[in-house]
């Protein structure tokens, strides 16, 4: 697989960017995660998710307690799905195109972005979802590409504290205040399906 398209490289070509892109495909783009993305990745509270089917596309905020995302070999990673609204707009889209991207933001001005293009699964495994407090399922990607991004654009912002609604441990997070909506309260989904 390549890590440009024909689109890329038209545009390439057309600023003049096609020696930087090509060096940077060469020297920075990798397919096994380095010691410090295992880092970056295992401290994050969040990440973004971009998926996309046909016309469906979407792009998603995954969040939970740092250690969330867990990397499983050289080019895998793995987290949770947690309880969320019932649309699965991400999940849907990855069921029809494994196709994923996932960016990872330090909003610190100083870190490196962090972006993965892979494919993802869905694992219904009852012990892998039994061993993740608050786990649906787990969402798998085999890596393809691994590189990191300056950070020149990216705005210092300091985390104040972690949601109340990431499950851990024995903690049993509060049910969200939408839950009680009129339009939500009587068609919520049963928790005993969540089981896997």
């Amino acid at each position: 697989m390549s890590f440009y398209h024909p689109g890329s490289s038209e545009l390439q070509e057309r600023f003049d960017g096609t020696r930087l892109a090509k060096r940077i495909e060469d020297k920075r783009v990798h397919h096994e995660f380095w010691p410090e993305e295992i880092k970056q990745i295992k401290r994050a509270h969040f990440f973004f998710l971009a998926t996309a089917y046909g016309d469906n596309v979407d792009c998603s905020y995954k969040g939970g307690e740092p250690g969330f995302v867990q990397v499983t070999g050289p080019r895998t990673l793995e987290w949770p799905d947690y309880d969320g609204n019932s649309m699965y707009r991400s999940l849907g889209n990855i069921k029809m195109n494994p196709n994923v991207g996932l960016l990872f933001v330090p909003f610190d001005s100083v870190s490196t972005r962090l972006r993965i293009n892979g494919t993802a699964s869905l694992v219904f495994d009852r012990d892998l979802v039994a061993a993740c407090p608050g786990a649906k399922l787990i969402v798998r990607v085999e890596c393809s590409f691994v590189y990191k991004n300056c950070n020149r654009y990216i705005p210092r912002m300091e985390l104040l504290e972690s949601s109340v609604f990431s499950p851990k441990g024995d903690y049993c997070p509060p049910e969200p205040e939408w839950k009680s909506r009129d339009y939500a309260h009587d068609v919520l989904p049963s928790a005993e399906r969540f089981k896997a």
